[in-house]
Formats: structure tokens, C-alpha cells, sequence
């Protein structure tokens, strides 16, 4: 009975944290499902039969962000959209594309490594009473990090790969098995790998979001989108009492109650600041200086990546056309592409 009180109060306080809670966890859910419908398909190429066979989940390639960056490189050169992995396309497009107006929706609503690292954070803060900070000196060159990494990515696929090569390495049997790759890296980890993700726990722990405010380029990549300052948070100097309740409760750690109007691309739309002000309308969402509800930017985030996700289904970019017998060769010899 107490814990059931304890939610409806807080559903009651903070009801668009609750619900981005929620469907952090219902996304998380079902991206492991997926990750398990695709092992299970992987199993059955790799049992020659012998396990049944199950479908391809085309949503694997939503982390395929290298592939996907190369086919946005040729369809954006007017190259042809994507066969091989479409589903990754459209998302990655989407996805980026979104930063523009929904800013880092993505990260702190669907991305599951911002959940994990969002969820690691709160642990530590029940561990050790408090989620720890990083100077501000270090904080800005540790933040350079994300955008460095970016910066590689982008200069090896948009500025030093041409048309001709973009379009070669979409059909090579290293991209169209890319998927499994990345499956078999998981499964099999070890070594450097597994000791970075320990690390990279051990840091959220007292650190929040230490991966995704410090090292994520795709993250980078999104923020990009809020130079142009059509969505921002904005704060009501007059009605400001300066409890800093935004600030401390802010995951990527930027001061609010500082500023006027929050224009960093590290800004990920959570609403967990305009939540915590306790005056009303002293901080709002606004989208070209247009004050709007706490719940447009989520809502209308959400609305929109369904029905983009849609119309690929329905128009035929969602599902690749590698077929059976392709993939049976694919995976009967993935140990040997790339090598």
C-alpha cells in the first residue's frame, strides 16, 4: 500500500518523469526481445537447421550507426536509398533529423544505453546519498571527447569516402553481416571491451551519464540539431526564487538556474527541470519563442517516430532484401568475411 501511495504521489508531482520512466523501460524491454529474436535467428544458420527459424527483426539495425552513416552519405549524394539495411537508415535519419526540434529526445526517452546509464546513476545516488561532480575545467575538456570521436566517424565516411566507395561498401558482405558481427561481439565479449564497460559502470555510478554527457558521438550528432535554437527551455527571471532545483536535478548537469534560455546540445528534452521548479510557468518549453505544454515535445517525439517507422514499413523501406539462402551463405561463413 505504501509503495502504491508513494507512485501516485509521485505520478501526481512529476508525471512526465514517471511516464518517460515507463516507456524507458517498455523500449528497454523490447529491445532485448529483439536482441533475442535475432540470436535466435542467428541460431538457426548457425545450427545449419537444426533450431527453428525465426524472422529478422529489421530494428536490429538501429545499431548499426557506421552503416547507417554510410548509406545517409550515398542517399543524401543522390546514390540511391539504402536496400541492404533500410530500417537502419530511417532511423538514423529520423533520429538525427529529430535533434532539430525535439533537441536529445531520443537519449533520455528511447536510447537504451542512456537508460542504462540514467538507471546506473540513480543506484549511485542511493549507494552514496548523492551523484558526485566533475569540475567544471575538467568537465569541458572531458565534454571536447564526444565531438572529437564525432568528428573521426564523420571524416572517414563523409569526407574521405567518395560515392563510388560509400556505394561498394554498403554491398560487401562485411555490411550486410554487420549485424551478426555486432551480435557476436556481445556475445562473445571479453578483454578491452568488457573491462570498458565495467569502467564506464563504475563512472555512472558516481558520475551520471558519465558515457552519454562525456563520450557518446552519436549523442554529439543529435545535439548538433539545438544550434538553431528552435526548441529551448526558457527561464523567468521575475518569478526565479534561484533554489536551483533545476539544476540539481538536470542528468546532463547544466546549470539552469543560471541562465535564461538553455541552448546547450547536451540538453536532452527530459523535462526533469520544469518538472522540479516548484513556481509555476518560471520555466517553460518553448519552441520558436512559443511557450507550449510539458508534454508537446515528448508527445509529439513519440507520435512522430511511430508514424515514421510506418510509412517505411508501408512503403517498403523498413525490411532488407537479402533473402534465406543469402543469409545462410552470410552466416555459415561470418567468421571468415573481414579477415
Amino acid at each position: 500500500m505504501k509503495s502504491r501511495n508513494w507512485y501516485y504521489k509521485q505520478l501526481k508531482r512529476k508525471p512526465v518523469q514517471i511516464t518517460r520512466h515507463s516507456i524507458q523501460a517498455i523500449f528497454l524491454l523490447f529491445l532485448l526481445y529483439v536482441g533475442l529474436r535475432f540470436y535466435q535467428f542467428y541460431m538457426h544458420f548457425e545450427s545449419l537447421g537444426a533450431k527453428p527459424y525465426v524472422p529478422r527483426p529489421s530494428a536490429v539495425e538501429g545499431f548499426l550507426p557506421i552503416s547507417a552513416l554510410v548509406s545517409f552519405h550515398v542517399w543524401s549524394s543522390g546514390g540511391g536509398f539504402d536496400k541492404i539495411h533500410p530500417a537502419g537508415l530511417v532511423l538514423f535519419t529520423f533520429i538525427v533529423g529529430s535533434g532539430f526540434l525535439f533537441r536529445k529526445s531520443f537519449c533520455s526517452w528511447f536510447c537504451p544505453i542512456g537508460t542504462v546509464s540514467e538507471w546506473t546513476g540513480m543506484l549511485g545516488k542511493k549507494i552514496f546519498k548523492r551523484n558526485f561532480d566533475i569540475p567544471t575545467w575538467l568537465a569541458w575538456i572531458l565534454s571536447s571527447l564526444k565531438y572529437l570521436l564525432l568528428l573521426v566517424f564523420l571524416s572517414m565516411v563523409v569526407f574521405n569516402m567518395d560515392l563510388y566507395s560509400a556505394k561498394a561498401f554498403l554491398v560487401d558482405p562485411y555490411n550486410k553481416v554487420s549485424d551478426v558481427k555486432m551480435l557476436l561481439f556481445f556475445v562473445n565479449i571479453g578483454g578491452f571491451a568488457l573491462k570498458f564497460i565495467i569502467v564506464m559502470f563504475i563512472l555512472s555510478l558516481f558520475f551520471k551519464n558519465f558515457w552519454c554527457r562525456f563520450l557518446c558521438p552519436y549523442g554529439a550528432l543529435i545535439g548538433l540539431g539545438s544550434i538553431f535554437r528552435i526548441t529551448k527551455i526558457h527561464r523567468n527571471e521575475d518569478t526565479c526564487t534561484n533554489c536551483e532545483m533545476c539544476t540539481k536535478v538536470c542528468p546532463s548537469r547544466i546549470k539552469v538556474s543560471k541562465k535564461i534560455t538553455v541552448n546547450s546540445p547536451d540538453c536532452t528534452a527530459c523535462m526533469q527541470c520544469v518538472e522540479a521548479c516548484p513556481i509555476k510557468d518560471t520555466l517553460n518549453m518553448t519552441v520558436v519563442n512559443k511557450k507550449v505544454n510539458k508534454w508537446f515535445i515528448p508527445v509529439a517525439f513519440i507520435v512522430l517516430f511511430f508514424l515514421v517507422v510506418g510509412f517505411a514499413k508501408l512503403t517498403g523501406h523498413w525490411d532488407t532484401i537479402i533473402k534465406y539462402n543469402e543469409w545462410k551463405q552470410l552466416i555459415q561463413n561470418v567468421n571468415d568475411i573481414g579477415h
